[in-house]
């Protein structure tokens, strides 16, 4: 679903899981949780949202279970009133338990950023005006991001510094100028579209 067929979902558990665990393991559930320990458990949201990232949230408990027992019960992208459960867990204890702080973690933050747009959406609607997001997100998890933001209605602009010129106010001071930038970025090979950020009205007129 949008963005999240371009991100490398593989590396993202590896590299979580790995920081999580580190050499040693989830040393606490292989200290009380017998091996054999079968858990069951659900994902509930405790507070209304607009839900974003379950199908990485699976991939964190099969990346441990490979045989866990999944059940979706809500769709990124829809609202869920708190108490909705979202997800219903069955599978060994020790690997869910181990899975289960990145698993939330992820969900939580995708939901938080896909609920924060839609209020935005909501906020805009009717004046003609299009909510776009930004290159200001967390390294390595752009695209997961700016997946949150379409689940949550808004829209992407720049991917990176490779799909747009954006002209910005310390682009144009080492250019000279906004027509100096604008000129200079049309002459280039690069076939994107030109953009300018403005500051007042003024350099609108430029």
């Amino acid at each position: 679903m949008f963005l999240l067929d371009m991100f490398d979902t593989a590396a993202f558990i590896r590299s979580t899981l790995a920081e999580d665990m580190g050499a040693g393991g989830d040393v606490t559930s292989a200290a009380v949780i017998p091996a054999d320990a079968r858990f069951t458990a659900t994902m509930a949201a405790r507070e209304a949202m607009v839900v974003a990232g379950l199908p990485l949230a699976e991939a964190f408990f099969r990346a441990l279970d490979t045989d866990a027992k999944i059940e979706s019960l809500a769709a990124d992208g829809t609202a869920a009133d708190a108490g909705t459960v979202l997800m219903r867990i069955s599978g060994n204890a020790r690997a869910l338990l181990t899975a289960e702080r990145s698993a939330l973690n992820t969900v939580q933050h995708l939901s938080g950023i896909a609920t924060l747009t839609q209020a935005y959406v909501q906020a805009i609607a009717g004046t003609g005006a299009t909510l776009l997001d930004t290159r200001k997100t967390i390294p390595g998890l752009r695209t997961a991001q700016k997946y949150a933001v379409r689940v949550g209605g808004g829209h992407n602009h720049r991917m990176g510094l490779f799909d747009g010129i954006l002209i910005k106010e310390n682009h144009i001071a080492a250019a000279g100028s906004i027509a100096g930038a604008v000129t200079a970025a049309r002459r280039g090979s690069a076939q994107v579209p030109v953009e300018v950020e403005v500051e007042d009205l003024s350099e609108l007129l430029q």
